[in-house]
């Protein structure tokens, strides 16, 4: 209880109630808090360990369009990694928790894009499989709301880019957890064009704290935590995506943003929201 004390203590706006704060993993990194999600951030390879959300199916995803704000982390005591460091590397800002997730408002949104919440991965990975994965776990959340937990196993490292030697990762793994039906289930990837069924690359969430050295819900009764993390249960999950609660791709023609600068000059941003206005003056 104690460092749950210290999460509610220091984290004010943090918006997760109790009952979800109680549910995050332990943690090897600093410990950071935004208010749509946190994360254990690792300087040794500059990226998260994990970062954790939730999925709540009364939330209405697709209300936003990606902001691309992609940006450093100021949260992070020892500096985020930053753009630089992936430019010209040939591996993508790959999203742990990823931008759509996120797209039920622009403040969501825009803090999907701070680069402690970025891991470099293969553009085939990333564009691919990774991407179907994503779109998975978000119809498993519009059915029942979720907790995900997601990031790379750093002990994999295969090399490094950019002056702040950024950890590429050979694999990376989520963990989803169901509270209402008392149901789990994980995965590991490899950071690599994926061929096979999403169900291949499933496996014991006890093998991935071996891993990670990280114990993703330890809040969880040890009889009921044995149970859901010592065993694979690919038939408690539903493999077939549905998007019928989501909406639908925001069709608006972009338009300048109407706020202005602190030179009072018109802000240059392109927005579709309908207040008018970029998520800098949102």
């Amino acid at each position: 209880m104690k460092k749950i004390f210290i999460i509610l203590f220091l984290s004010p706006i943090f918006l997760f109630s109790q009952e979800v704060s109680n549910f995050l993993p332990t943690w090897n990194g600093e410990l950071v808090h935004h208010i749509y999600y946190s994360l254990s951030y690792s300087e040794q390879h500059e990226q998260a360990e994990w970062v954790f959300y939730e999925i709540k199916k009364e939330k209405i995803l697709g209300l936003v369009s990606r902001t691309d704000d992609f940006r450093i982390d100021k949260k992070i005591s020892s500096n985020s990694a930053t753009l630089s460091d992936y430019k010209g590397s040939g591996f993508d800002r790959g999203h742990l928790a990823p931008a759509h997730d996120f797209s039920f408002s622009s403040t969501a949104m825009s803090e999907s894009f701070y680069m402690s919440n970025m891991s470099p991965q293969n553009p085939s990975f990333n564009r691919g499989i990774w991407g179907n994965l994503e779109k998975l776990v978000r119809s498993w959340g519009s059915a029942s709301s979720i907790y995900v937990v997601t990031g790379p196993i750093l002990s994999s490292c295969s090399s490094y880019i950019g002056s702040n030697k950024v950890c590429v990762p050979k694999y990376y793994y989520k963990v989803i957890y169901d509270p209402s039906e008392q149901k789990m289930i994980s995965f590991m990837l490899p950071n690599e064009s994926g061929e096979k069924d999403l169900d291949y690359y499933v496996c014991t969430v006890n093998n991935l704290e071996k891993r990670t050295n990280i114990d993703f819900f330890p809040a969880i009764e040890d009889k009921i935590e044995e149970k859901l993390e010592s065993e694979v249960h690919k038939e408690d999950w539903n493999w077939i995506v549905t998007t019928t609660k989501y909406k639908t791709e925001n069709t608006t023609l972009a338009t300048q943003c109407k706020g202005t600068t602190q030179k009072g000059k018109r802000c240059q941003n392109k927005t579709k929201n309908t207040s008018g206005h970029c998520h800098h003056h949102d």
